[in-house]
């Protein structure tokens, strides 16, 4: 049996001696930077430094820096680090030639990331962009696992308590309390239980999810095994996007790697804890998010929601209980729980006092200091709800990109303090929250906070975290019609009420669009909202009409008048 304390020594001293003396490259590859040439000069750095074995390449993640992508962090031997962002093909070769010591390719160019960085809360997001998503050394090294240590050492019954007690809500969207759902399943009679990992994604304008399996896939592991243990759960799938295939690649070799060091499999860091985990990928569609949709998939059956009771946590896969929870949920739980670990407990007091082999200037043993500050889990967020919230920024804004804001943020600081406002020339007119199950705002609401449950009365929820941004130059129309075709092409057609409801929606906003409207298309504008809300079986159709009304609060003259009612 090896420890935890044995595994972060060993990874330590692996990661030391392949380190030690090298310069290190850190190109940041995710889905985002693929869009804009980073897998090409991933390899065109791969070429120029395949005789440089002074130099290791790194492939990682975003930092939620998109608008500065592709980046690449050259780390010096001595630990000097330079960033170098918006990278092209044809700087490849000059920056390699300035490798280790030159001036950086836009000296004094800092492309805003100070002011991206500067008013956020990195803890999610810590390590994202710093460390080799392929390497669970790295992630050892930087306190990795900590919490699942942490966590066997307690029982199930405990581990439940702290988190419950720490206030974690679920990150996907309904904001349930996580702890309660483990709790849940816990307490049901059953030889078998399972977890489920919703890393579906479907919704336009999320991208968090992919961010930290593409970045830190150990710590959507380390998440998903603490939940487990809670639960009680002996097998765990996790459902990846079909279109998501760096996230799938990182989260695979993730899985392998902990398989081999024990931390995945039968009697997991001495316990008597067992887990079985395999990777699935998503059937396509937005309604493939829905959790009993999910779990119908899983089982081979038709992408449709399932009635509900019985809940997936009393009977889910299998008709067996099942704990589903999304991956910016899990990624909270390690912290919670290493933090929970008073001082001077096991195995925390072993690694601060167990002597280990010295690491030269440059080495691993120093990234650590290097990596941005986090702060208590629990000192972070509001009192309603505790922690950070990822949000996905897009739209008119100079920053587009991946922000870790505290709960109870407000929507000013995540458009202009984070995401610089809009480019010159333009001005904020409105923002779409929450997605198609949302609705939109104007700009004159831009100081509500961001938190669970309905952020405006006009049915406007922040939902996943997406916020995208319109400028003065969009039609709230066509952004209301966008997003109901949306819903309307994505219903499953199981009930009637969402699949008849959203298109009798789109087809009315059609009408308006083509300057036909009248007075009575309001009305049953509000009417199909209020019926398909009401009567519709999953939450695709029951969140269908919150676009409308916010847009029928806010932004009716507007309507009128774009339709020539």
């Amino acid at each position: 049996m090896t420890s935890y304390v044995q595994l972060r020594q060993e990874a330590r001293q692996r990661l030391n001696e392949s380190t030690v003396g090298k310069t290190r490259v850190l190109i940041q590859l995710g889905h985002c930077s693929q869009a804009v040439g980073a897998a090409e000069i991933t390899q065109r750095l791969a070429d120029a430094l395949a005789s440089r074995p002074d130099v290791n390449l790194v492939e990682g993640g975003c930092d939620g820096a998109c608008f500065a992508a592709p980046q690449v962090l050259v780390t010096s031997a001595t630990g000097e680090v330079r960033r170098y962002g918006r990278v092209t093909l044809d700087q490849v070769t000059e920056l390699v030639g300035e490798i280790p010591l030159d001036p950086p390719l836009r000296e004094g160019e800092t492309l805003s990331l100070d002011e991206f960085f500067g008013a956020r809360h990195r803890l999610l997001l810590a390590h994202c962009g710093l460390i080799d998503p392929a390497s669970i050394d790295e992630y050892l090294t930087a306190g990795g696992y900590l919490g699942l240590s942490a966590a066997i050492a307690l029982s199930p019954a405990q581990v439940i308590d702290t988190v419950i007690d720490a206030g974690l809500l679920g990150r996907g969207g309904a904001y349930f309390p996580a702890g309660r759902k483990w709790q849940t399943a816990l307490g049901v009679d059953s030889a078998d239980r399972y977890l489920v990992v919703n890393a579906e994604e479907g919704e336009p304008g999320l991208f968090k999810d992919r961010h930290l399996m593409e970045g830190n896939p150990h710590l959507v592991l380390e998440g998903m095994l603490i939940a487990a243990y809670a639960a009680g759960a002996s097998h765990a799938y996790i459902y990846i996007n079909a279109e998501a295939g760096l996230s799938a690649q990182r989260m695979e070799r993730a899985v392998e790697q902990a398989t081999s060091l024990g931390l995945i499999g039968r009697d997991i860091l001495g316990s008597e804890f067992s887990l079985d985990v395999e990777i699935r990928r998503g059937a396509g569609g937005y309604v493939c998010g829905e959790e009993t949709t999910l779990l119908n998939t899983i089982e081979g059956m038709r992408r449709e929601p399932r009635l509900r009771p019985p809940f997936p946590a009393e009977a889910g896969i299998f008709q067996k209980p099942t704990v589903i929870n999304n991956i910016e949920t899990l990624a909270n739980v390690p912290f919670i729980l290493a933090q929970a670990m008073p001082t001077g407990a096991e195995p925390l007091s072993e690694i601060e006092t167990t002597s280990s082999p010295p690491f030269a200037k440059g080495g691993w043993g120093d990234f650590p200091a290097q990596l941005p500050p986090t702060i208590p889990w629990s000192r972070s967020g509001i009192e309603s709800a505790k922690g950070t919230k990822l949000i996905c920024l897009s739209g008119a804004v100079s920053r587009p990109g991946l922000a870790e804001v505290p709960m109870g943020a407000d929507l000013r600081q995540v458009v202009y303090d984070i995401g610089g406002g809009p480019p010159p020339g333009r001005e904020v007119a409105f923002l779409s929250v929450g997605g198609p199950s949302s609705g939109l705002l104007p700009v004159s609401e831009i100081d509500l906070e961001l938190r669970p449950g309905v952020m405006h009365p006009s049915g406007v929820v922040m939902g996943g975290g997406g916020v995208t941004v319109f400028d003065q130059t969009a039609s709230a129309l066509d952004v209301l019609r966008s997003l109901a075709a949306y819903n309307a092409s994505e219903s499953c057609g199981k009930c009637t009420p969402c699949r008849e409801g959203t298109v009798r929606l789109l087809e009315t906003l059609d009408k308006m669009a083509s300057g036909g409207g009248s007075p009575e298309h309001l009305d049953e504008l509000s009417y199909l909202a209020e019926v398909t809300g009401a009567a519709s079986l999953c939450g695709l159709g029951q969140m269908a009409g919150n676009p409308i009304n916010s847009a029928l609060h806010f932004f009716r003259k507007d309507l009128e008048s774009l339709s020539g009612i």
